[in-house]
């Protein structure tokens, strides 16, 4: 039994909540307590589990909670490929972007701003500079900037950033590399370069988002060092330059 948003109060009113955890909608949260004294009323979730019947807050908050009867049901994978048909996060813990597989659509001939982001995709672990990617869509840099923020509604700098988050996403869910070199093969210098991005996106540690939405199985990579050199510079939260890791 589910209850979205103000479908809380219907499942309060038949008594299925009485001495169980439940939310809803944050602005009814108050009346919901006043009117069910018996339910214990969580106002600060999204969605609360309580096996046989669940409640979320408001509609957003639906959403998250049908994905996670999804991935309770199918599994992780299936989860994430809806969440991605309907452009949201397979996993959101409180107010964060939208996350996008493709902000732009694909490059028609001749079109330098999104050939410059299919190359940049296909090589996240470059250092890529404003600089670089200017030069590959042979323009100055004002210009670039300009036809960039114009494209893609942001600076290079945080479509980088977003971009090398959301392929450590697609890695984490998919293989068992450890989060070092996780990290390093999007363009971080290290995993601890990488956690706060992650989080701040996110919502939760690398290490966290793996055990819920890994796919692969055989348990999680460990998050050590990887054996072998040093890790360059890493990224600098709010840089201009969109930067990352040298060959």
């Amino acid at each position: 039994m589910v209850g979205l948003c103000l479908g809380t109060f219907v499942l309060a009113a038949a008594g299925l909540l009485d001495g169980r955890g439940a939310t809803t909608h944050w602005r009814y949260t108050g009346l919901l307590a006043a009117s069910h004294p018996r339910v214990e009323v969580r106002p600060g979730v999204l969605y609360v589990d309580e096996g046989d019947v669940l409640t979320s807050a408001g509609s957003a908050a639906g959403i998250d909670l049908c994905l996670h009867l999804v991935r309770r049901t199918y599994g992780p994978e299936t989860a994430n490929q809806i969440a991605r048909s309907l452009v949201v996060p397979p996993h959101r813990a409180g107010g964060q972007a939208q996350y996008i597989d493709h902000p732009v659509p694909p490059p028609s001939t001749g079109d330098p701003i999104g050939e410059t982001l299919e190359w940049a995709l296909r090589h996240l672990d470059r250092e890529l500079t404003v600089d670089v990617l200017s030069a590959r869509a042979a323009m100055s840099r004002r210009t670039f900037d300009r036809r960039f923020r114009a494209v893609t509604g942001t600076t290079p700098a945080q479509w980088l950033l977003h971009q090398r988050v959301l392929q450590a996403q697609r890695l984490l869910e998919t293989t068992r590399e450890p989060v070092e070199r996780v990290a390093r093969s999007v363009g971080f210098a290290s995993a601890v370069a990488l956690r706060p991005h992650f989080r701040r996106r996110v919502g939760v540690s690398p290490t966290a988002y793996r055990e819920t939405f890994g796919t692969v199985p055989g348990g999680t990579a460990p998050e050590g060092i990887v054996p072998g050199g040093t890790a360059p510079g890493g990224i600098a939260p709010g840089a201009e330059a969109a930067t990352s890791p040298a060959p």
